[in-house]
């Protein structure tokens, strides 16, 4: 099953997306957009900027949990990941990010 980005409307008004894999599990989630074409933008930046590794950044919670932010090519951060108990979970999600993200079809909420 592919993986695919769901926009959804905050409850501040603002678009969202999150990039869900194959297995429903929540791999990426968005900052606030103002509008939907923004966040249909951003959508197509992180299905860019994800075949490229230099892209992620690995960080560490200060709770000790892992999880890893996208940036695109100006350094703004155009997702983020959900914590993960360990290193290698956080790299599996970056991995799950960089195969789902190219064909992954976009649904609305």
């Amino acid at each position: 099953m592919a993986g695919k980005f769901v926009i959804s409307k905050g409850n501040d008004g603002k678009s969202y997306f999150v990039l869900k894999a194959g297995n429903g599990e929540v791999i990426l989630q968005s900052q606030g957009y103002s509008s939907q074409s923004a966040c249909e933008n951003g959508i197509e930046s992180v299905r860019k900027n994800s075949q490229d590794e230099g892209r992620f950044e690995k960080k560490t919670a200060k709770d000790g949990r892992f999880y890893f932010g996208l940036n695109a090519t100006n350094g703004q951060q155009i997702g983020k990941s959900q914590m993960y108990k360990s290193e290698s979970g956080r790299n599996n999600g970056i991995s799950s990010v960089a195969r789902n993200a190219p064909d992954a079809k976009v649904v609305e909420e």
